[in-house]
């Protein structure tokens, strides 16, 4: 059995709708929160990689690295201010997130 691009999509989708449902079902760990925008933004990765290789085209795979650059700096900003929140209230729930307001 070969896979198709429909495989690689409906996968794609899963996962996409796998981190929607982890956003909306957990709305106080800001851990969760976070994977759950990574897999989000590797759920569209997978889909970039899976056009353009079916399409023989080498700008998906090219966006991916970007895609992936901006997802590293996001975790990394993400959690120095998890850190900081950590430090400050002793707990990483979101509700406690309003000290940050200026």
């Amino acid at each position: 059995m070969m896979l198709t691009l429909g495989h690689f999509l409906s996968l794609g989708a899963m996962l996409f709708a796998l981190s929607v449902i982890g956003i909306f079902l957990n709305r106080k760990n800001l851990i969760v929160l976070l994977m759950a925008i990574e897999l989000m933004l590797l759920a569209v990765n997978m889909n970039f990689v899976a056009f353009s290789y079916y399409l023989n085209d080498m700008a998906g795979q090219v966006f991916v690295f970007f895609i992936l650059t901006v997802a590293a700096a996001e975790s990394a900003i993400g959690l120095a201010i998890l850190v900081l929140l950590f430090r400050n209230k002793s707990s990483i729930n979101v509700e406690d997130l309003n000290t940050l307001q200026g």
